[in-house]
Order: structure tokens, then sequence, then C-alpha cells
């Protein structure tokens, strides 16, 4: 008999318009390569980029905030593993998860640390250098409190495993290393692809609901691109994104080459046409989405220390890292115009996605992990005494205050 997986979504997942939603799907196999029969809940509402999960084998169940309703849902599945998409999703319904189904092993998958994003926006908005004072946010509280509660929290980048570890001081016990899964790229695929002669223009790609995305567009918009035209008058600036507002489209200018070109139905085609990837990011977390399209299509990139956290480790990157607007013209001049270098950089790109982000070698370990903690469950829990606490006091607030509104609403 299989083990049944919940996974209660913040979002329903949407693999074309970003990097979160392809996760999700990698995630997906990984339960699914174990025959894992698998449930998907979420109480947002979908959108028309909504992944059909039926048509992989996936249940898809519409749940409610603040109901009592789920607790009967969760009761009756009475599922072996819950996985909660990001800590907001664990506070809303961690507490009915616990009560309902106490032996159910509880995994949280961040996406990325919130609090390690809005700190450095919250840096960058106020023109200061990034430390402490800034990680340890209300978020940080929140979230950290969450990854505690949790049997086992999922983390995308070695970047934010050593903060957590080091920073917040949160035992490697209850995390594990998964960064995004991909298939190799056979040497037959790489040949298929277009060449540099046959490839022209710049492209930046990612969903625009994401702040840093748009900051970057408008940064590169501002101060990047004028300086690359004055160098290239013949080049284009192609952006893709879905989610595009209007203060985003009014950034689009067809005599400076600057064009907003919306939500791209097929990532991998309009990259292929583009010779170089620019991703001038100035604040975020995670691993970056549009620099693995990049790299699995043969698109070298200019991007910027926030850009390449935790994508290359001992790799050489697939392009250049630059964090001054000067620098980062003058790269991505040059990575357009130098064929030889232009190679180079993409052959890295191809052995980053093979050596780091090969899936096959982080599948079967995190089957295992799970496996493992399934067995030891009431061990595993008595060493984190911490989770015990918060699970006992701090979360009783959100549990109150959700009961709170859900009388409210009767």
């Amino acid at each position: 008999m299989s083990n049944t997986l919940l996974i209660i979504g913040f979002v329903w997942p949407e693999p074309k318009s970003s990097a979160a939603g392809s996760r999700m799907l990698q995630l997906i196999e990984i339960f699914q390569l174990a025959n894992y029969k698998i449930t998907f809940a979420s109480a947002c509402a979908k959108t028309n980029n909504a992944f059909n999960l039926e048509s992989i084998g996936v249940s898809q169940v519409s749940i409610k905030l603040n109901h009592s309703s789920f607790d009967d849902f969760v009761k009756q599945l009475n599922p072996k593993v819950v996985m909660f998409d990001r800590f907001m999703t664990e506070e809303q319904f961690g507490w009915r998860v616990t009560e309902q189904c106490p032996n159910a092993l509880k995994i949280l998958d961040t996406e990325d640390l919130h609090c390690l994003r809005k700190g450095r926006h919250q840096a960058f908005k106020e023109g200061a250098l990034f430390n402490k004072t800034y990680l340890f946010n209300a978020i940080a509280k929140r979230e950290i409190a969450s990854i505690y509660r949790c049997d086992l929290t999922i983390m995308i980048s070695e970047v934010e495993m050593h903060i957590l570890k080091t920073d917040f001081k949160v035992d490697e016990a209850l995390l594990c290393y998964l960064p995004f899964l991909l298939k190799r790229i056979p040497e037959n695929d790489i040949t298929q692809l277009k060449p540099f002669a046959e490839r022209a223009h710049f492209i930046t790609i990612g969903n625009f609901l994401h702040a840093p995305n748009y900051n970057g567009v408008l940064h590169l918009k501002q101060n990047i691109w004028p300086l690359i035209k004055k160098q290239l008058p013949k080049a284009k600036m192609h952006i893709y994104g879905a989610y595009a507002s209007e203060k985003v489209n009014q950034l689009h200018n067809d005599k400076n080459g600057f064009l907003i070109k919306g939500f791209a139905p097929n990532v991998n085609t309009v990259m292929q046409q583009a010779r170089v990837c620019l991703a001038p990011l100035q604040f975020g977390a995670g691993l970056k989405g549009k620099l693995v399209d990049a790299m699995q299509n043969g698109t070298p990139c200019v991007t910027t220390n926030i850009g390449a956290e935790g994508m290359f480790g001992n790799l050489a990157p697939n392009g250049f890292i630059e964090n001054s607007v000067d620098k980062f013209a003058q790269k991505a001049v040059e990575l357009y115009k130098n064929e030889a270098l232009w190679k180079e950089k993409q052959q890295n790109g191809f052995k980053i996605v093979n050596n780091r982000f090969n899936k096959k070698h982080f599948q079967t370990t995190c089957i295992e992990k799970i496996d493992f903690l399934l067995q030891n469950l009431q061990s595993h829990r008595f060493e984190n005494f911490t989770g015990q606490m918060l699970q006992h006091h701090a979360l009783q607030s959100t549990k109150f205050m959700s009961k709170w509104i859900e009388a409210k609403n009767n």
C-alpha cells in the first residue's frame, strides 16, 4: 500500500510563470518515484496559468482558511506526510494537522528564506549594508519558529543552509539540502542548440509579482541598458515575465530597444534565441530560476552576487558576476561580441547543470531521509525541544486567532 502525501500549497503551481512553480513539480516527482499517493490542496484561487496536477496523477482539493472543514478533510485523508509550501502555510494549517494527524511527518518547503529576502530588501531601500540587524526581522521570528515546529525543512540553497546553522543555530538534523532537480543535459542536445552566430539580443525573464524581478528590470532600464546600447546600438533587450503590471509595461521603449514582451509560453524557445541573459538583481534569496533556464539553453549570463548566490559552488560561472553598473555593462558587451568567450561560458553552464543540479544525485537521498524520520519520528521530535516548546506555546496565538476569525465569520 502506498504512503500518502498531502501538500498544502501557498498557491497553485505555475511552472511557466515562476521558478517556484517548477520547483513544486520537482518535489512532487520525488514522492511519485517513491510511490506516494499525492493530494495537493490550496486555499488560493487558481489562475489560467495554473498547472493541471491531475494530468500527472495528483489529486487537487480546494480548502478554506480559518475553517474547521479542513480538520475533517485532513483527518479523513490521514496522510503519512504533510508538506507545507512556505512558512505562512504552516502557520495557517500546521496546528490543525498536529491536532488531527499527530503522527504525520511535517515537512516545510521554504522556497527561499523569506526573512533573508525581506531583510535584504529593507537594507537596499535604506541604502545600507545588509547585516544581522536586517536578518533578525519580524519575518525571521515567524519563519524560524515554523522550521522548528516541522520535522524537516527543505532548503534550496547551500548559502541559506549555512545561515540557518550559523546565524540561527538550527540543528542540521532538521534540514535537508535539495537544490533545483534537473535532468542531465546530454551532448546530443547541446549540439542541437542555436550557435553564437544565429543568436541575437539580450534577454531577462522573471515573474513580475516578485519584487526583486521588477527592481532588476528597473535597474536595467535606468542604469545598465543605456551603457550597453551606446556600444551595441543594434542590440535589443527582451524582457519576459508573467503578470506584467501597467508600471512594468510603461518601461517599454521601441526606440531604445527596451522591449517588454510579457508572458513567455515557452521559456526554452525565447532563451535559445537570445545571445546573453542579464540578471542584475539587487536583493533577493534562494536560487534563481532564470539562471537555470539560461544554462539549460546554452545562454551565458551576467548577474550580481545576489543572483549568483548558491548557484555555482566551486565551478566557474556561466558568465560574469558584477555588481557595479559600469562593469556589468562592460562584461555584457564583451560576452555579446566575443564568440570564443561566449562558448567557454556556455560550456560552464552545462557543467553546472550536470554536476550541481543533477536530480539523480538528490532524489534518492531525500526519500531515504524521509523514510528514516518516519521510522524514528518519536526520537527525532524528542531531540527537538525548541520545536516542542513552540508547538505548545507560541503556536497557540495563531491557533486562537484562526478560531476567532472563524467564529467571527460565522
